[in-house]
Order: structure tokens, then C-alpha cells, then sequence
């Protein structure tokens, strides 16, 4: 959004589009009914009704949350305010022992780590295209020898990133072979050398005759023609985190609706496409909605963006998403995304970002989960009242 390189309305319907894409078509189909084991469903065997009671409590505490952080325009993530709510409710109905407390401290240090490693890999990534490219004498020159590059290792990752992340419960179900393993990176590989020899077809049109123009003409001309590199990856940006979060988001709804149908808590639930596809539709509405609000804290407000920058945060973000997911390292790609555009700006010195806006930010994600949490826990003591579980 931030890169200019769209329209914001464009950038809205693309990213809906992408979101939308990823929860459907490779959303996960089957779900831990309790967030990442955050509360033990042991505790709730002999009451499915209360635990139904307790997953729409916690699901209206997370919807809560994230549209008052919305409308503040803060990037909070989905995932943690889920996590929140869920821990919330164990508390209440079950104490202190319903709450598996390792899981929780797990996932609190990914959201340090998350941004961290975001930020470093979006800083080395920036400084190598300016070293290799926007530094030179003759950044025109230099694009169509080195772009390429960078857009081999965009469209490699992205693609890895989408076999990987992407697709893996559809290649795990249907045992799709050939994309397993290293015929997975033989696939990436070989789409991004088609996507770089491409890019420098059209580098070498692009920039013929402007390297005797003036130096600043000429780095104009490079972010130019690197904007459709940011659209590209901004969509596979999405496409990932429709994928990952959209799950998330609609777990709670997943086991409500398993419980309603067979009475039973159980650990594990499908997940029918119609809710993967309500999920979807709950993004692109959001998006639509709020979304550019929380796009101009991203996209603007944190440091400028330019279209080699919004690549160097795009795949930074998706590199250390794909990376920590291999790992099985629960990871919030809102905090990765967010760590990155704050690396891209230290890569221009400290008065390249907004201080004031970071703070505000970190601020918003430490309320997350005690917030979710607190809310969760007063719906779930209110429909005690109510509905007398």
C-alpha cells in the first residue's frame, strides 16, 4: 500500500482477493479445536455445551478487540487475540491448571521474535539491493544485471512459501508427490529462473538508453519498473496470511459448529469450506472496511516506502514466516511484516522512522492478549449470568 506502487482501492482488492484465496484454497482443513492447545480441552469433556458457550465468547472478545485496534488503525494480530480470548475462558471456567501456561510463554516469545527476525532480514535485503543497485553510478545499468536476483530469490521464496505454507495440507492429504521435499525447491527454482530471465527481458527494454540521464532520473526509473515486483509480492504476502490466520481466526467457529453437530469436545475437527469461506469473506470485508487504516499505519506512517523497500519487508516477512513455520515456531505474520518495513527504515538511519507511531504499535500488541483475555472473560461470566451454563 505504502509503495504506491497501487492504488490504495486496488491494494484493497488485491490483498481481499489474495486473503480470500488463501483461506479457501489452502486454509486448513482440519483445525486444533483449542488455539494451539492453549487451554486443556480435557477440562471440558463432560460439557460440550459450555465449551461451545466458551469458544463464542472467545471468538466475540477477539472480534472486539481487533476492530477497536482497527479503527485505531493498529496492526494487531489475529492469531494472539484468538490465543487471548481462548486463555481467558479457560481461566474463568477452569482456573489456573485449565491453562497450558508453557504453550502461552511459547507463543508470547514468538511475538519478540517475530518482528526481531522481520526486521533484521528486511535490513540485510535492503542494504544488498542498495549496494548492489541503488548505490551504483549507474543504478539503470546495474538493475538489469541485479534485479534479476533479487527477483529469483522473491519468486523462489514466495513460491516455496506457497508449496510449503501454502499448499501443505492439500500435498500432505491428496500425497501429491512430486512437490514434496526437494522436488519442492527443483519446482521454486524453476519458476524463478523463468520469473528472472522474464524480468531481465524486460529490465534491459525498460532502461536501454537511460544511463546517461541524471543519477536521480535514473532511480526513479529503477523503483519504477520495480513495482510490479511489490504487487507480486504483496499478493503472496496475503495469500499466506489468509492462509495461516484466516484458521486461526475461525478455529473457535470450527469447534462450535463440530459441537453442536456430534455433542463432543474433541481435540481435533474438519473444517467445512463453507466456515473457511465465511472466514475469507470476514478479511475481504475487513479489509474493505478497515483495512486502509491499518494500511496507512504500515504502509506510511512507520517510514516511507518505496517499491524496492516494500519488497525488501515483503520478503523478508515471507522468508521468516516460511523459516519459522518449517520449525513449527508459532509466528504472527502481522508482527513479521510489521518488524520489517522497521527494518527497512533502520536501514536509512533511526530519523527514517517514526518513532512515536513504533511505540504506539508495540503498545497495541503487549494489550493484546491481556485484553482479549479480560474481554473473553467477562462475556463468558455475562452469558454464566444469562444462560445459567
Amino acid at each position: 500500500g505504502g509503495s504506491r506502487a497501487l492504488s490504495v482501492r486496488r491494494a484493497v482488492v488485491a490483498a481481499a482477493i489474495f486473503e480470500f484465496l488463501g483461506a479457501v484454497l489452502v486454509g486448513a482443513h482440519v483445525t486444533d479445536t483449542v488455539r494451539k492447545g492453549i487451554v486443556m480441552p480435557s477440562v471440558f469433556a463432560h460439557d460440550p455445551r459450555l465449551f461451545a458457550m466458551g469458544m463464542a465468547c472467545s471468538l466475540l472478545a477477539a472480534a472486539l478487540w481487533l476492530h477497536l485496534a482497527s479503527w485505531w488503525g493498529m496492526p494487531v494480530s489475529t492469531t494472539h487475540s484468538i490465543v487471548g480470548a481462548i486463555a481467558g475462558f479457560g481461566l474463568v471456567v477452569a482456573g489456573v491448571e485449565a491453562v497450558n501456561w508453557h504453550k502461552l510463554f511459547q507463543i508470547i516469545m514468538s511475538w519478540l521474535i517475530s518482528p526481531v527476525a522481520g526486521g533484521v532480514m528486511a535490513y540485510l535485503i535492503f542494504r544488498i539491493t542498495v549496494w548492489l543497485i541503488l548505490g551504483r553510478d549507474r543504478p539503470t545499468t546495474a538493475a538489469v544485471h541485479f534485479a534479476p536476483l533479487i527477483v529469483f530469490y522473491t519468486v523462489f521464496m514466495m513460491s516455496l512459501a506457497t508449496i510449503f505454507k501454502g499448499l501443505g495440507h492439500i500435498i500432505r492429504e491428496k500425497n501429491i508427490a512430486f512437490l514434496t521435499g526437494p522436488n519442492a525447491l527443483i519446482v521454486s527454482a524453476a519458476v524463478a529462473f523463468a520469473a528472472a530471465a522474464g524480468a531481465r527481458i524486460l529490465l534491459r527494454r525498460a532502461m536501454s538508453g537511460w544511463h546517461h540521464k541524471p543519477l536521480d532520473q535514473q532511480l526513479e526509473r529503477v523503483e519504477r519498473s520495480l513495482a510490479p515486483l511489490v504487487i507480486f509480492t504483496s499478493c503472496c504476502v496475503a495469500f499466506a496470511h489468509g492462509s495461516n490466520d484466516v484458521a486461526n481466526a475461525i478455529g473457535p467457529l470450527a469447534a462450535i459448529v463440530d459441537v453442536i453437530r456430534t455433542n463432543t469436545v474433541k481435540l481435533k475437527v474438519a473444517v467445512p469450506l463453507w466456515v473457511l469461506a465465511l472466514g475469507g469473506t470476514g478479511i475481504a470485508l475487513g479489509l474493505a472496511t478497515y483495512g486502509y487504516r491499518v494500511m496507512y499505519t504500515v504502509g506510511t506512517r512507520i517510514t516511507q516506502l518505496t517499491p524496492s523497500r516494500g519488497i525488501a519487508a515483503d520478503v523478508a516477512a515471507a522468508t521468516v514466516v516460511l523459516v519459522c513455520s518449517r520449525m513449527k515456531l508459532p509466528i504472527s505474520t502481522t508482527h513479521t511484516i510489521v518488524g520489517a518495513i522497521f527494518g527497512v527504515g533502520m536501514a536509512r538511519g533511526l530519523a527514517a522512522i517514526d518513532r512515536r507511531i513504533v511505540r504506539e504499535i508495540a503498545f497495541s500488541w503487549l494489550l493484546t492478549v491481556p485484553v482479549a483475555a479480560a474481554l473473553s472473560a467477562v462475556l463468558v461470566l455475562a452469558a454464566w449470568r444469562i444462560f445459567g451454563a
